[in-house]
């Protein structure tokens, strides 16, 4: 029988990739992870990709929210929150944990579950632990979805600076004084650990900065002037961290560097810098996001410090087995010499953020920065790379 005059079904077009943007989360910077992603929805470009934005409380849980970045700024010197966004404060995203499934499921209670189709591809804005530490990049992995950004390792090492440091170290790069107090090593012996800072303040002078190992966007941080501000200083970052790093300040210049992987490998944007405060003793989470204390950009450097900065920050970003995209921060020290601080495998990503700007000035608008990120995830192969 002939076929020739049978209805013939249109051919199927091809969907859109769907890109799932998390955010949110359990670690102190749930609020600036509200406000970058707000950033990103709103850059996104909706003629290629569809979109799905997914936050995650304070408290762990994934929910739905709206698709409007207008709700996601900061307001009145407020950071917003996820449940601010909320589609329902009842039910619950859950991620598929089979490679050959991608299909996001919400599901309310007394309800039957909704399958929401499947995601292509997920850009993760979390930052600090349950985020950007290599948790979510393992769940992913898990579920054979790819994500912007780099895998479990990195980000593990980008999140632990105690790690980071010494992995840094190994590959010759040069980090400044610093010292570590474990959560083991202050619960067996208080008074022990405490004269261990104060011995590494008689070693290398005072101010110190006090600061949670693994956080971010400067929260938790104290720069101590002398020992009547130590104990306070301790107690701090131990709110959001029980393990503590302690650094000895560097004289010099604030100097950071963007590195973003393109298909023939990483490249480095122009560097900025990042004048002290003028109401702020050095440069923490407010003069970072609430009053937006400006950065340099281009840093004024010679041309030679320009290229031996940029050598460098591409040099982290493969020493920590780095993907996609890496904020990496320097100090250019009093005799000329690059110290590295620490790199951001997830940086601050609002459109004020220094991560953006760099690459701004290096000829890369903040939307297509977004869709290069989202390229390169989908080019990744998951699993072992």
């Amino acid at each position: 029988m002939s076929t020739e005059n049978l209805p013939q079904n249109p051919a199927a077009q091809p969907r859109k990739p769907r890109v799932a943007v998390v955010f949110g989360g359990r670690s102190s910077e749930h609020g600036i992870s509200t406000v970058t992603a707000g950033a990103v929805l709103g850059a996104i470009d909706r003629t290629k990709y569809d979109v799905l934005p997914i936050g995650i409380t304070r408290d762990g849980r994934w929910v739905l929210t709206a698709d409007e970045p207008q709700r996601m700024a900061i307001t009145d010197r407020r950071t917003p929150e996820v449940l601010d966004v909320a589609e329902s404060t009842e039910g619950g995203v859950v991620l598929p944990v089979d490679p050959a499934n991608r299909e996001v499921v919400y599901s309310e209670p007394g309800a039957v579950p909704k399958a929401l189709g499947e995601v292509d591809v997920v850009f993760p804005v979390l930052h600090g632990p349950f985020g950007e530490d290599g948790t979510l990049q393992g769940l992913l992995e898990l579920s054979g979805v790819p994500y912007v950004g780099s895998g479990v390792l990195a980000s593990a090492v980008g999140q632990d600076k105690d790690y980071m440091k010494r992995v840094f170290t190994s590959f010759g790069l040069k980090v400044g004084p610093y010292m570590v107090i474990r959560p083991r090593e202050w619960q067996r012996d208080e008074s022990a650990a405490r004269k261990r800072i104060v011995d590494f303040a008689g070693e290398h002078g005072w101010p110190l900065f006090v600061k949670p190992a693994r956080a971010g966007s400067s929260i938790g941080i104290t720069k101590v002037e002398d020992l009547s501000g130590l104990d306070e200083a301790i107690a701090e970052a131990q709110r959001h961290d029980p393990k503590i790093l302690v650094e000895a300040a560097l004289s010099g210049r604030e100097i950071e560097c963007g590195v973003l992987e393109f298909e023939e490998g990483p490249r480095a944007s122009v560097p900025a810098e990042i004048p002290p405060p003028s109401a702020h003793a050095y440069y923490d989470f407010d003069a970072k996001y609430i009053d937006s204390t400006p950065g340099v950009v281009p840093a004024p450097l010679t041309d030679e410090q320009t290229a031996e900065l940029q050598r460098l920050a591409v040099e982290a970003f493969e020493a920590a087995s780095c993907e996609g995209l890496v904020r990496a921060d320097f100090f250019l020290t009093d005799d000329g010499e690059f110290v590295i601080n620490e790199i951001n495998t997830l940086p601050g990503f609002t459109p004020i953020s220094m991560y953006p700007k760099m690459w701004e000035a290096s000829g890369i608008g903040y939307a297509e920065l977004v869709d290069r990120l989202i390229q390169a995830a989908l080019r990744r192969p998951t699993g072992l790379r």
